[in-house]
């Protein structure tokens, strides 16, 4: 069966859209029953002219419930390619999702009603390897220690829930086809080597080597990969990052130009300065070839009288 890629953003908008694939998906990578989620799309959008159509840049969120009444913040982001400025884009994303007033709950204290801050769980699809590290699903999560003892402390503490945050790490080149997991198995749906040779905006999967509660989240995608209002902007995507791509490289090229001219004006100045300090030693060796030939001629005054 072929799906669309869900590695793009306006495949992967399509299919957080469906409320209980997403709740599916989520639940699925954090591990946990989700009882209940309230999507909060942040997209930011391009028009692309003089296409009549819009380009997708995905950061999803949604609030969560878990079996214990307790919610949470949710954040996804999509990264197809890898670019320079990625950290950076990723930690001014987190940072307003920890400012943003609504990423609050309010709860009834004493007969009043106080706004407290949502946990966060930051979940980042990177279409790209890390530097060092190859496995395919990495849980960063966080743990209190006892730094006397060295004793893990259990139980949780809001300060300490409200100021940091787990995340979950999928980087799909690592997927492997031998599915240790329900997770793995589920993912195993943005494996790349799953592209049809002729067409990266197609993958090819079997439907029947999934478990039937996964099999509507594929048939999604199965229909997706029709959509011509889908097929195009999966286009525009690869326009948009090849333009990105391009002017990284211009930028690079260009900062080598800076480096290199700066190195041949730090040459330069190293030149001159050594220049200066010749002539500096050419003054002070006429100085005192003048103050040599003061004092022969007072000498020979001396020697006249």
């Amino acid at each position: 069966m072929q799906i669309a890629n869900p590695i793009y953003d306006v495949v992967f908008k399509h299919l957080m859209e469906d409320n209980d694939i997403a709740k599916l998906l989520i639940s699925t990578i954090l591990g946990r029953e989700v009882t209940a989620l309230s999507p909060l799309p942040q997209e930011r959008t391009l028009e692309l002219q003089p296409r009549n159509f819009t380009v997708y840049r995905l950061d999803y969120s949604a609030r969560i419930q878990k079996p214990d009444g307790e919610f949470e913040q949710v954040i996804i982001e999509v990264q197809k390619a890898k670019f320079a400025t990625d950290i950076m884009r990723f930690r001014r994303y987190l940072g307003n999702q920890y400012q943003h007033k609504e990423n609050t709950f309010t709860v009834r204290v004493g007969g009043r009603e106080i706004k407290k801050a949502l946990p966060i769980v930051a979940i980042y699809f990177l279409g790209y390897r890390l530097e060092r590290l190859n496995a395919p699903i990495i849980k960063v999560a966080r743990q209190a220690y006892d730094i006397t003892t060295g004793e893990r402390l259990l139980g949780r503490e809001e300060f300490i829930e409200s100021l940091t945050h787990d995340a979950f790490i999928i980087q799909v080149p690592c997927l492997r086809p031998d599915h240790k997991t329900e997770v793995e198995q589920l993912l195993s749906v943005f494996d790349q080597r799953r592209i049809q040779s002729d067409d990266e905006h197609i993958l090819e999967v079997d439907e029947e080597s999934y478990p039937e509660k996964y099999r509507t989240l594929i048939r999604l995608l199965h229909r997706a990969a029709s959509n011509t209002t889908i097929k195009d902007t999966m286009d525009a995507e690869d326009e948009l990052l090849e333009e990105l791509a391009n002017l990284e490289r211009w930028i690079g090229r260009q900062e080598e130009t800076i480096q290199e001219q700066g190195k041949v004006i730090e040459e330069k100045d190293e030149a001159l300065e050594e220049k200066e300090k010749t002539i500096e030693k050419k003054d002070k060796a006429l100085d005192e070839k003048d103050k040599i030939i003061e004092e022969l001629r007072k000498q020979l005054r001396r020697s006249a009288q």
